[in-house]
């Protein structure tokens, strides 16, 4: 033997009552009986919705400027971030008349992002040096196919009328600091 620990094992015969494995079953009813008189923890979600904390992370958006532009400039730095690889785009360059569309001379043509992948963790909000992507408090809507949780510009551009606010998401010292117009960044 290699230790000296061993064990031995009897085989006890069960009793009548263990046999029959009523007080088994007897257990398990009660469990269930008790269980109907508990509150129950499901929220009825389409009459009840949950309280949502005032910095939770739902649904992205691509912010614009104050003239409507887009701030994405397509320098990648959001999909390096994402520890989810779920951010992908293609840059490309700004033609002649797409001044008021586009900020900078380089913008994200296509941009999207995989929902399914996403862990909604916020660093490529952190990342973006434009400050052009925020999680919003939207939930976003379910779907039955994959193919409907690929984001694409379309659903995440934010609209031209119909402003986003993400002050909730931004502490006081950035708050501050676009405040101060002087700085290129703010412009």
């Amino acid at each position: 033997m290699l230790t000296d620990r061993s064990k031995v094992v009897v085989k006890k015969e069960m009793t009548l009552t263990e046999r029959l494995y009523l007080p088994a079953i007897v257990g398990g009813i009660l469990i269930t009986i008790r269980h109907f008189f508990r509150k129950s923890a499901t929220i009825r979600y389409p009459e009840k919705k949950r309280e949502i904390s005032d910095i939770w992370r739902g649904q992205h958006v691509l912010k614009r400027d104050d003239e409507g532009a887009e701030r994405c400039t397509a320098c990648g730095l959001c999909a390096v971030a994402c520890p989810a690889e779920a951010i992908t785009m293609v840059a490309a360059e700004r033609k002649p008349g797409e001044e008021k569309l586009y900020r900078e001379e380089k913008y994200a043509s296509t941009y999207e992002i995989n929902m399914l992948r996403c862990i909604f963790c916020g660093l490529c909000e952190e990342a973006c040096p434009k400050e052009a992507i925020f999680l919003t408090d939207r939930i976003i809507e379910t779907d039955y196919t994959r193919k409907g949780f690929v984001f694409g510009k379309d659903k995440l551009v934010e609209p031209v009328a119909e402003r986003v606010d993400v002050t909730k998401r931004q502490t006081k010292d950035v708050l501050d600091f676009k405040k101060h117009k002087e700085y290129s960044h703010n412009k």
